[in-house]
C-alpha cells in the first residue's frame, strides 16, 4: 500500500514537472516573439520614420528652394531680363533630388493614409513643375511682368498647397511613430512578465525537489529500521 503511494506520489510529481516544462517552453517562445517584435518596431521606427521624415525635411528644403529661384529670378531688381538658361539649369536641378527622394520614400513602409497623401504630393509636384514651365516659357520671351503675374496667382499657390502636403505627411510619420513607440512598450512590458513567470516557475521546481528529497528521506527510514530488526 505504501509503494502504491509512493508511485502514485511520483508519477504526480513528475506529472506536474513534465506541465512545468511545456509551461517553461511555450514562455520562452512568447518571450523570442516579444524580443522580436521589439527589434521589428526598432527597425521600422529607423527604417521607415527617423529616415524618411529627414527625406521629408529635405525635400521641404528643394522645394523652398525652388520657390527662392524664382522669386530671386522674377524680383531682382538689378537684372532687366531673367538669365534663363540658369534658372532652367537650377530648377531641374531642385527637381531631379526632389524626384529621387519621393522615389526613396516611396520604398520604405508606408499606411494607407500615407500612400494617399503621398500620391497627392506627387500629383502636386507634377503641377508644380507645369507652372515652373510655363514661368520659365514667358521669361524667355523677356516677359518678366507675364512671368511674375503667373508666379502671383499660379506659382505661389502651388508651392503652398506643395508645402501642405509634406506637412501632412510630416503629421502621419509622428502619428506613425507614436504607435511603434507604444507597441515596443507593450513588448517591453510582455517580455517582464515572461521573465517573472519564468522565476515563479523556478522557484516551483525547487519546491518540487525539496519535496521529491524529504519524501525519499522519510520512505528511507523507515525501511533502515526495519532492516536493523
Amino acid at each position: 500500500m505504501k509503494f502504491g503511494y509512493s508511485i502514485k506520489n511520483k508519477m504526480t510529481i513528475a506529472l506536474m514537472l513534465f506541465c512545468i516544462m511545456g509551461c517553461s517552453i511555450l514562455i520562452r517562445i512568447l518571450e523570442d516573439k516579444s524580443i522580436k517584435d521589439m527589434n521589428n518596431a526598432f527597425v521600422s521606427m529607423y527604417n521607415d520614420r527617423l529616415i524618411p521624415a529627414t527625406d521629408l525635411f529635405h525635400l521641404a528644403e528643394n522645394v523652398y528652394g525652388k520657390r527662392y529661384l524664382l522669386e530671386e529670378a522674377l524680383y531682382n531688381i538689378d537684372s532687366i531680363a531673367i538669365d534663363h538658361s540658369f534658372l532652367k539649369h537650377q530648377l531641374a536641378v531642385q527637381n531631379t533630388i526632389i524626384d529621387s527622394l519621393v522615389g526613396k520614400y516611396e520604398q520604405t513602409f508606408l499606411i494607407k493614409q500615407e500612400r494617399k497623401q503621398l500620391d497627392e504630393l506627387k500629383t502636386q509636384l507634377i503641377d508644380t513643375k507645369k507652372m515652373e514651365n510655363e514661368i520659365l516659357s514667358r521669361s524667355d520671351d523677356h516677359s518678366i511682368e507675364a512671368a511674375r503675374s503667373l508666379f502671383e496667382t499660379k506659382g505661389k499657390t502651388s508651392f503652398s498647397t506643395t508645402t501642405k502636403k509634406l506637412a501632412e505627411l510630416t503629421k502621419i510619420q509622428t502619428e506613425v511613430g507614436q504607435e511603434l513607440i507604444r507597441n515596443s512598450e507593450f513588448a517591453v512590458s510582455g517580455s517582464r512578465i515572461y521573465s517573472s513567470l519564468q522565476i515563479a516557475l523556478a522557484i516551483v521546481i525547487g519546491i518540487l525537489i525539496v519535496s521529491i528529497v524529504f519524501a525519499s528521506n522519510v520512505v528511507k527510514i523507515p525501511n533502515d529500521k526495519f532492516n536493523m530488526n
